[in-house]
C-alpha cells in the first residue's frame, strides 16, 4: 500500500502498511533513536531520557510517535517507567519499533500506547526526527508528513 502524495504546501506524504501490535491512534512529531530505550530511564514528570550516553539524552519522549529499535531492561522496570510516564500525561502518543520483545509489548498494552513494526519500509530510512507521524495501529496505516 504505499503511497507518495504531495500536498499543496511542498510536503510530501507517504502512507506505509505496517502490523499492529498494540491496537490504538497516535499521531506527532518523530523522535527517531537508533538505540534500545529504557522508559525507567526517562524523568517520570516531564518524559525527558537521563541515561547518561544514550543518543536522545535530555530530549523528551512526552507526545512524541517514538521510532526506536527495541526496549530494554526487565519487566518490571520497563512497565513502572512507561506507565508512570502514562500516569502523568508525558507518554509517546505511539510507538514504532524494528525488534519487538515481549516486555515492551506488555509495558505497550498496560499503558495504553499504540505499537507497531513491520513497516513495508524501514523507519529509520523514511522517519527523520521532526516528521510528522501518524500510527492507526487498528487500520495497519503510518503516515509519514515530511
Amino acid at each position: 500500500m504505499l503511497q507518495l502524495k504531495e500536498n499543496g504546501d511542498e510536503s510530501l506524504e507517504l502512507t506505509l502498511k505496517c502490523h499492529k501490535i498494540v491496537g490504538g491512534y497516535g499521531e506527532g512529531e518523530a523522535l527517531v533513536s537508533h538505540e534500545a530505550i529504557c522508559f525507567y530511564l526517562t524523568d517520570p514528570k516531564t518524559g525527558i531520557i537521563r541515561e547518561k550516553g544514550h543518543e536522545l539524552e535530555g530530549k523528551t519522549v512526552a507526545n512524541k510517535v517514538l521510532v526506536f529499535p527495541s526496549g530494554k531492561a526487565s519487566s518490571v522496570v520497563q512497565i513502572d517507567g512507561l506507565f508512570k510516564l502514562t500516569s502523568n500525561k508525558v507518554a509517546p502518543r505511539a510507538m514504532i519499533v524494528k525488534d519487538v520483545e515481549t516486555v515492551l509489548v506488555v509495558s505497550a498494552f498496560i499503558a495504553k500506547v499504540p505499537l507497531v513494526d513491520r513497516l513495508e519500509k524501514d523507519p529509520f530510512e523514511v522517519i527523520r526526527t521532526g516528521n510528522f507521524v501518524k500510527v492507526d495501529a487498528k487500520k495497519g496505516i503510518v503516515t509519514i508528513t515530511k
